[in-house]
């Protein structure tokens, strides 16, 4: 079996191609086993779908190849903690676990909400935080600086 850390630089690698293309830097991989059954990253732009976060795609492709909405012992690695959207559609797939890299201090689910462990909710994901958290961090941190500085007038 390959570490979490093999897996985060999958989804480090999707994070990339949504920076080529203009979109936030998060990427995703949902893997059952050792088997990847998804890889996506943020589309939003592109689509002009404000759904189109990199962990609701990947767990539409798994999903499709699992050919069941329930996706229970699937393993979502991605490269910052998600969003409340995209959380509540990890407990509703049932997820077995959550592996992220870094926490997001602004909109994460997890530092504003604990969602995965509200037990309000009717399901519960193992949460593992922090893998290749540096990577992550500075992949999103460069992209938003290279975003305020084109949008500074030139003097």
């Amino acid at each position: 079996m390959h570490t979490h850390a093999y897996y985060m630089t999958m989804a480090l690698h999707e994070a990339r191609k949504a920076e080529e293309q203009g979109e936030v830097p998060v990427g995703a991989v949902a893997v059952m086993g050792d088997t990847v059954l998804a890889r996506a990253h943020n589309n939003v732009i592109a689509m002009k779908d404000p759904s189109a976060h990199a962990e609701i795609l990947a767990l539409r492709e798994a999903g499709h190849k699992l050919d069941n909405y329930r996706l229970k012992g699937i393993r979502l690695y991605v490269t910052i903690e998600p969003c409340t959207m995209c959380a509540g559609a990890m407990i509703q797939a049932r997820i077995g676990q959550l592996i992220f890299g870094a926490y997001d201090v602004k909109a994460g689910a997890i530092t504003l909400f604990d969602m995965f462990n509200d037990g309000r909710l009717n399901h519960r994901v193992e949460v593992v935080p922090g893998i290749l958290d540096q990577k992550a961090s500075a992949l999103l941190k460069e992209f938003f600086e290279k975003k305020r500085k084109q949008s500074r007038p030139h003097r």
